[in-house]
């Protein structure tokens, strides 16, 4: 199944999905680079919440751009695999090589704004991360590493330090907190 079809059967949670969810599809109708980070108005990323076995924890990097602790996620940069770009950064950002998919859907969708920045030098534009998430177990006790190019710290936070600990107040209010509603309602196998 292609990436627009994943999108278009994907069922939003929300309001802010439905929304998010009809601009990517219009998005990539009209926009054939819609994975590339070449295009400076959006492109696709894909991110991972990461969650330890017991859905108890969440796995986040202190991020350098944004200055704040931060989900596990990075640019499509031509791949429609997003699955698999996502679990490229969770070993890139983390050093987690073993996670596993809850399922293979995808768990949420959102459209976020990124101010513009310099990274290695260069000036980036303010642009949109068309993003699709999905959601990971991981074992808390694996080794963990920090990718100091992009990030301060690995830490594994309990849901409530997590939204406590990002400096991000649309982040938190909008996305994690949904994140950790959607994750609640669906419990650990045992």
């Amino acid at each position: 199944m292609s990436l627009f079809e994943e999108i278009e059967n994907y069922v939003p949670f929300n309001e802010q999905e439905e929304q998010d969810r009809a601009v990517m599809l219009r998005y990539m109708q009209n926009c054939p680079d819609y994975l590339e980070r070449d295009n400076q108005i959006g492109h696709f990323t894909a991110s991972l919440w990461t969650v330890n076995r017991e859905r108890t924890k969440t796995l986040m990097v202190y991020h350098k751009i944004y200055d704040s602790w931060a989900w596990i996620g990075g640019h499509a940069d031509g791949d429609e695999d997003l699955r698999a770009v996502a679990l490229r950064e969770l070993e890139e950002e983390t050093g987690v090589k073993r996670a596993s998919f809850v399922s293979d859907d995808i768990f949420s969708l959102e459209i976020l704004t990124v101010d513009g920045h310099v990274k290695r030098g260069s000036y980036v534009p303010s642009h949109l991360h068309l993003n699709v998430t999905y959601l990971v177990e991981a074992d808390e006790n694996e080794p963990l590493t920090v990718n100091e190019a992009e990030n301060r710290a690995v830490r594994w936070w309990t849901f409530d330090e997590a939204l406590k600990a990002s400096t991000e107040p649309w982040f938190v209010e909008h996305i994690y907190k949904k994140l950790i509603e959607k994750c609640k309602a669906c419990p650990p196998v045992r």
